[in-house]
């Protein structure tokens, strides 16, 4: 009889679309104890954002937006996602089996899934050695990423590239290279350009790249020639365990361009990022050249698994920074006081994207490691195989596309 009250009850709230039931049971029956409905949720609302600071521009990004439930609960989905995967990749570092060079983006998740909220997936983007967050907005999965991350085959570069080299479609790493992505993304929005495909590139750096030579040499080109190329640096405040202050003689970043326009933006807030970004793509789309974007932002963790980054600034600021400023936190707030979720559909999330990350850490400490003859394979994308020299003259290594 309890059976049959229970399936009459599930057989009636899934006709009227209910998204969660709570049951009592005692002495044998069944009571609802209260049910919610998708209906009862706010399916959009109006959010006030943090004006943004501009620099040769007539206009700005709007300051009163609108944000979905469908956007908010996805948006919270990649970030809680983005977050647990860095925590888990430094819990894996520790362990010793992630080795070399290990760069996390927890509390910058805003910059990663604000910006792709904005471009499309036939857009490009480039980035520095910070790039697992990008790697997972641009299309890699959690297996993936963590895989790689453990040198593994079934990493997204096959296991060879580690944390800094990761890439995938219209994704172009991850680059080691202090700054030197910079270049190289004017070089392909030149491409875009040059095939009238209404594409953009968005190429990043950080502020300890901020004031390299090649970077400037890159606006003056991409000024020029009119590029659809967005520079964005996110100002996470130290470039390795140096402040902005100390470093810069200028850290109004956005304004480094001179001749390019500018817009400084709250990096911590997604919806800030999201329309700062949709306004710098319309300027580019729309034939005016590149536009630089300062997202102004704070990494949790060091500049690398090797620093632990608190000889340079205190405990006491960094958590003052994820009590305030946090930017998942942020938006659960904003979900939960404008009724566009519940705290319990939150916590679902929280323990799917829980399990997504131990089934990734579990693939990727038990997937093989590539064997030694696919070495030197896909040097190039689309030719023969050819014959690489080893270690010396008369060591051959055959490399496949």
């Amino acid at each position: 009889k309890m059976l049959t009250n229970i399936s009459n009850v599930l057989r009636a709230c899934a006709q009227r679309n209910v998204s969660r039931i709570d049951f009592i049971l005692s002495d044998g029956a069944a009571a609802v104890v209260s049910a919610r409905t998708y209906s009862d949720f706010t399916t959009q609302a109006t959010f006030e954002i943090k004006k943004c600071d501009v620099f040769k521009l007539d206009e700005a990004p709007a300051t009163q937006v609108v944000m979905t439930r469908d956007e908010g609960l996805q948006y919270y989905r990649t970030m809680q996602t983005m977050r647990r995967m860095e925590l888990k990749a430094d819990q894996l570092y520790k362990q010793k089996i992630i080795r070399g060079f290990c760069h996390l983006y927890d509390g910058q998740e805003a910059c990663a899934v604000g910006i792709e909220a904005s471009i499309n997936l036939n857009d490009h983007l480039i980035t520095a050695y910070r790039a697992h967050g990008y790697t997972l907005t641009r299309g890699g999965t959690v297996k993936e990423i963590m895989a790689e991350l453990t040198g593994r085959r079934g990493g997204i570069a096959k296991g060879k590239g580690g944390s800094m080299h990761m890439y995938c479609k219209n994704f172009y790493g991850g680059n080691g290279i202090v700054g030197a992505q910079v270049p190289l993304g004017a070089g392909v929005a030149l491409a875009c350009k040059y095939k009238g495909s209404n594409e953009l590139c968005v190429c990043l750096y950080g502020d300890g790249a901020a004031n390299q030579g090649q970077i400037f040499e890159t606006y003056n080109m991409a000024a020029l020639w009119k590029l659809p190329v967005i520079f964005i640096c996110e100002n996470n405040r130290y470039g390795m365990g140096t402040s902005v202050e100390r470093a810069a003689a200028s850290t109004d970043y956005f304004k480094r361009g001179e001749f390019i326009p500018g817009l400084r933006v709250d990096g911590m807030d997604i919806l800030c990022v999201r329309e700062a970004t949709r306004f710098a793509a319309d300027h580019c789309r729309s034939g005016k050249g590149p536009i630089l974007m300062e997202l102004q932002t704070y990494r949790y963790h060091g500049h690398s698994m090797s620093d632990p980054g608190v000889s340079y600034r205190t405990r006491e600021e960094i958590q003052e920074v994820r009590s305030k400023s946090d930017p998942i936190s942020l938006l659960k707030d904003r979900l939960l006081s404008n009724n566009m979720a519940s705290v319990e559909e939150l916590k679902e999330i929280d323990v799917e994207v829980r399990k997504e990350i131990e089934d990734a850490a579990q693939f990727a400490t038990t997937d093989p490691e590539p064997p030694l003859d696919e070495l030197c394979n896909h040097i190039f994308s689309n030719s023969p195989p050819v014959e690489v020299r080893g270690t010396n003259p008369w060591a051959k290594l055959k490399s496949l596309s």
